[in-house]
């Protein structure tokens, strides 16, 4: 499987779920938000979050590795093939799943750990 390290660093921001999604959520290239009945979920670049702003749950300093390519629905164990490896090695993740493809978000002081682990586990990272 291809992977690739996105460049940025992320946030995951929890907010209440009766609120309003904010607008500095929409200005980071990769973003995702899911509102359940407990919560408004918001993962962005950390660039986005605003300043002035105190978020009471925000967990900062994630970097981001995308699947390549994309995967058909009919695919099966292609988180696993990452989860697994890296929760053998003690390393956290944060999935999150798109229609074409799957990220990962890992703690920035594990990213080369997570590196290391998945390649040699057989998957390979691309550098564009």
């Amino acid at each position: 499987m291809k992977l690739r390290i996105l460049d940025s660093n992320f946030s995951v921001v929890k907010l209440s779920p009766t609120e309003k999604i904010p607008v500095w959520a929409l200005n980071s290239d990769v973003f995702s938000i899911t509102r359940t009945d407990e919560e408004l979920s918001i993962v962005c670049t950390s660039e986005c979050l605003p300043l002035n702003e105190a978020f009471m749950d925000v967990e900062n300093d994630w970097k981001c590795i995308k699947i390549d390519g994309v995967l058909d629905f009919s695919l099966t164990g292609i988180l696993a093939s990452l989860a697994n490896p890296l929760a053998e090695n003690n390393i956290s993740i944060f999935a999150i799943s798109t229609f074409n493809t799957d990220y990962l978000l890992v703690k920035s002081h594990s990213i080369e750990k997570a590196k290391v682990v998945l390649e040699n586990d057989g998957h390979n990272f691309s550098d564009f």
